[in-house]
């Protein structure tokens, strides 16, 4: 049960944490969601864009690709080509959510997917009910700030 607030916490702050906004720069009205898109810094040429499947407690506690036991819960992800590590951002191109995963597996089998997400970053990204969502794949080149949460 720990366990599982702990994970459910470490959600919950990522997403705090990619979501963030600014109070407005103006005194007066508040700043629309077009004037937000207008002014924003030009986005990077993604890694790849594709689609992404999840995978949940049929593999649970199974070995990755790294050697550690899959965790459904865990927000990692399995990509065939990237190395084991890395670190990306998974953006649901559906609805705008994101979310920062760690790549400990190999995969996907299934031609035309992309990237295998765990069960939990499906549900973050609000797709498990899918199954199946275009997706962008971000490397994450600067270290970031992640909370760890030890039991």
């Amino acid at each position: 049960m720990r366990k599982h607030i702990a994970h459910g916490l470490a959600v919950v702050l990522s997403i705090v944490s990619l979501g963030a906004a600014q109070k407005p720069t103006s005194s007066g009205s508040e700043q629309t969601r077009s004037n937000v898109t207008r002014n924003a810094k030009p986005r990077t040429k993604p890694y790849q864009v594709g689609t992404a499947s999840w995978y949940g407690d049929y593999f649970q506690g199974r070995p990755t690709a790294s050697g550690e036991p899959y965790d459904m819960y865990d927000l990692t992800a399995a990509h065939p080509s990237l190395p084991l590590g890395t670190m990306v951002r998974v953006t649901n191109l559906h609805n705008g959510r994101a979310v920062v995963v760690r790549i400990n597996d190999r995969g996907p089998i299934v031609p035309g997917r992309i990237i295998d997400l765990s069960y939990n970053t499906a549900r973050v990204l609000d797709f498990k009910a899918q199954g199946l969502q275009r997706v962008r794949l971000d490397v994450v080149q600067e270290p970031q700030t992640i909370a760890v949460l030890h039991n």
